[in-house]
């Protein structure tokens, strides 16, 4: 395996033997701790001196399923500290075929627009593209699969990211080469924009495989893994029939679905946007509630959804964003959702992100919760590039500053995600405290806080919340560095399944590894990320929620957050 350094500034590629301290490392923890040794903490995020690093996840190329997650990491322009953006489609396991670990972006180009293009593991070049820039995602792609052919997987931004706003996102195709996956937050796309880099192509054809110190231990701990994941009725069942939106009846019952800008936990119109309501509507157009749009992946959660006369819309309409362009902006038509999704991914910004700076200016009155048409006509405002559109697509805070409106709901100059942290402590924990900001993937203890769920904790209560949620954080960071999907995770759910987990990790690498070395590359992780924040200016102070979150009871239950300053401060003092 090789890393590809490419240097925007001279315009040069090569093709490096991978250094000591980061062998057997994949993902985020590549991305992490690489952003923490070479870059600098207080550089300018769309500077010179940043880096953007895509890096697959260490099990992307073997035979385990569900692991072609590619991790894309940077200094974050939105907050300032430490990021890494997660994502499917094709791109991991295409890079892996070339036998490329990671690609890292360095310098940057003032002046012209380029393509970078990977053709195998010896040939990569920069290719002039100024006549792309601004072009939005979904016609690049067809553009780029005239020039370069169509058996592909493309890496891209849109317009946001042309015009380097905060929320922008990096889009890449899935199988059936829809830019339609989305590493969305933490404004990676404008970081991409910055370096002059409009696309990444890279050929699909690679013959290389994943190195595996034992072959038949790997697979044999594989198949039992995926196994598991049939066999679970959420991964097995649930997923493939309603996709993630399955999550939307759920998480409303429990009134912790944020509605108009999180003044309420229940949306009255969530049977009309929920995962059996689209599943429904799917099937009677002629759409795809099953729909492969991942690598390796046997869950199938993504889908196509249609419209009457049975045209496509979006591919992999997902439970976050159906809660920021629906319930966070008071909004329950199913269509004008779909169509939110598609202008997001083909524009090029985070759906999450983007959808609660709506609710942010609905909020403050600008428009009016529940106005779909006026929700998709502000979206389209980012591509024009306008004042307004630019505020959008800087992301709530900046919407918040122009209107001179307190109610934001961001950490760390980030969003949160569609769980509220009042009615669901542990995710109190999880926004306030990750380094990544209001991100909920960093420490997804939604299932320990809801009975329902099997839930081990009272929800509404602090005990025990920061202990369940430094745990899962440490976790996932390592599951975001061996790049195995979120939801596959119910293949390591049990003390077997993570045990194969380990026993693969071993497999792969010649060396032993258990359940210590996993809490130690997790931990490993996170310290990283800590450091670089703490150097990049960060305190204990951007460790805390809106005070939103603290003064305004949360119907139906009417609770405020109740984890103190000092449990917030604990989470990390002693790993």
């Amino acid at each position: 395996m090789k890393f590809l350094r490419v240097d925007m500034t001279n315009k040069t590629l090569s093709f490096e033997n991978i250094p000591s301290y980061y062998r057997k490392l994949g993902g985020r923890a590549l991305t992490s701790l690489m952003i923490n040794r070479e870059v600098l903490a207080d550089t300018d995020p769309l500077g010179e001196e940043n880096m953007l690093i895509l890096a697959p996840g260490y099990f992307t190329g073997t035979p385990l399923i569900n692991s072609g997650r590619l991790s894309i990491g940077a200094k974050s322009p939105l907050t300032g500290g430490i990021k890494e953006s997660n994502v499917g489609g094709t791109v991991a396991l295409s890079l892996v075929k070339h036998g490329i670990a990671a690609v890292i972006i360095e310098g940057k180009e003032k002046e012209e627009y380029y393509t970078l293009y990977i053709e195998n593991s010896k040939s990569a070049s920069l290719v002039p593209a100024g006549e792309l820039r601004g072009m939005r995602t979904y016609n690049l792609v067809k553009r780029l699969n005239d020039q370069f052919g169509p058996n592909n997987s493309i890496t891209c931004i849109g317009p946001a990211g042309d015009m380097q706003l905060l929320s922008a996102s990096i889009q890449t195709t899935d199988l059936d080469g829809r830019p339609c996956r989305a590493a969305g937050r933490g404004g990676m796309g404008a970081v991409m924009g910055s370096k002059g880099l409009k696309a990444i192509i890279i050929d699909r054809k690679g013959k290389e495989v994943a190195e595996i110190k034992d072959v038949k231990r790997f697979q044999y701990h594989a198949k039992a893994y995926a196994k598991d994941v049939k066999a679970d009725e959420f991964s097995g069942e649930l997923l493939p029939k309603y996709g993630t939106a399955v999550l939307v009846e759920p998480i409303n019952a429990a009134g912790a679905f944020p509605t108009r800008n999180a003044r309420q936990g229940q949306f009255e119109g969530a049977d009309k946007i929920s995962g059996e309501a689209m599943a429904k509507v799917i099937k009677e157009r002629g759409g795809l509630n099953k729909h492969k749009g991942c690598s390796q992946c046997i869950i199938d959660c993504s889908n196509e959804f249609v419209d009457e006369k049975g045209d496509y819309v979006t591919s992999s309409l997902e439970y976050e964003t159906i809660w920021s362009m629906g319930g966070m902006i008071g909004n329950n038509d199913l269509d004008a959702i779909a169509k939110l999704d598609f202008l997001c991914d083909d524009i090029g910004v985070d759906t999450i992100n983007t959808g609660v700076a709506l609710a942010v200016a609905f909020d403050a009155g600008y428009r009016k919760f529940g106005d779909s048409k006026a929700a998709i006509s502000l979206v389209e405002e980012i591509a024009k590039g306008s004042d307004i559109g630019k505020l959008i697509g800087n992301g709530p805070d900046s919407v918040g500053s122009h209107f001179k409106h307190d109610r934001v709901p961001t950490i760390k100059g980030q969003s949160m995600a569609a769980y509220d942290p009042r009615t669901l402590q542990g995710m109190a924990v999880t926004y306030a405290t990750s380094p990544m900001g209001g991100d909920h993937t960093a420490g997804w203890v939604v299932d320990q806080n809801i009975e329902a769920f099997g839930g081990s904790v009272d929800g509404h209560k602090a005990e025990g919340q920061v202990e369940i949620s430094r745990d899962c954080q440490i976790h996932m960071a390592a599951v975001d560095s061996v790049g195995i999907c979120d939801f596959a995770q119910s293949g390591l759910a049990t003390d077997e399944g993570i045990a194969n987990v380990y026993s693969m990790f071993s497999a792969k690498s010649g060396d032993d590894f258990g359940a210590d070395d996993w809490k130690e590359l997790g931990k490993k992780v996170i310290k990283a990320e800590l450091e670089f924040n703490r150097k990049a200016g960060f305190t204990s102070k951007d460790d805390r929620l809106p005070s939103m979150f603290y003064k305004e009871p949360l119907p139906p239950y009417n609770v405020v957050v109740k984890i103190s300053n000092e449990e917030m401060d604990s989470t990390f003092k002693n790993i």
